[in-house]
């Protein structure tokens, strides 16, 4: 699918998907005509940056999430001891409420 399609999926403009491209949230497939190509994973993969935001999550963590993710399989311990972390932050922040 193409971009506007994305965006209308997902719920963000155009301009923050490729905001997120240009910072390395996500990592989008091309057609021969350097069109953006998003996935039902990217759909996915957009959510749930969506829902790291929405928890607090900053975007250099975000990212370095994504730079793992994009590693591969080898790096899911340290993804989840990033997810771990954060969770303790957000709870954190709970209380604090």
């Amino acid at each position: 699918m193409k971009i506007g399609e994305m965006s209308k999926l997902t719920g963000l403009s155009e301009n923050t998907l490729r905001y997120y491209e240009k910072k390395g949230l996500i990592g989008v497939q091309r057609d021969q005509y350097q069109r953006r190509i998003y996935t039902e994973q990217d759909i996915a993969w957009v959510q749930f940056i969506q829902r790291l935001k929405d928890t607090g999550m900053l975007l250099r963590d975000i990212r370095r999430y994504a730079e793992l993710r994009y590693q591969g399989d080898s790096t899911l311990a340290e993804r989840m001891a990033m997810l771990q972390r954060h969770r303790k932050y957000v709870l954190a922040q709970q209380q604090k409420w």
